[in-house]
């Protein structure tokens, strides 16, 4: 069950006890984790994402302040990404690729 579907089934069964359940799906975030990640990784995935930069934790932490605020009380089943648009055109498949050392476009 993806994400999105957890979270939408979540808020349905805990709804009426009014608790809310939301998802944020960060993209490639600046952190210890990805400090290591491959220089093709990297790379690709901020190839990918348009707005041309790695986000931060800095560019989370509000929408998490927000979602456990009395301000998003009406908000429950989102998917929220926070990508830079990465996953506007389901960019995976070009990372996988880049890890790989494959170039797909060439074959188009």
């Amino acid at each position: 069950m993806g994400a999105a579907r957890l979270s939408a089934g979540a808020s349905l069964e805990l709804g009426p006890r009014g608790i809310r359940v939301n998802t944020i799906h960060p993209g490639f975030i600046e952190t210890p984790m990805t400090a290591s990640a491959a220089p093709a990784f990297r790379t690709a995935n901020l190839a990918q994402t348009p707005l041309g930069r790695a986000g931060t934790a800095e560019d989370v932490a509000p929408l998490v302040v927000f979602l456990i605020s009395d301000e998003s009380s009406f908000i429950t089943g989102a998917e929220i990404p926070v990508d830079g648009g990465f996953t506007a055109h389901r960019g995976a498949e070009p990372i996988s690729d880049a890890m790989r050392g494959q170039d797909r476009s060439k074959e188009l």
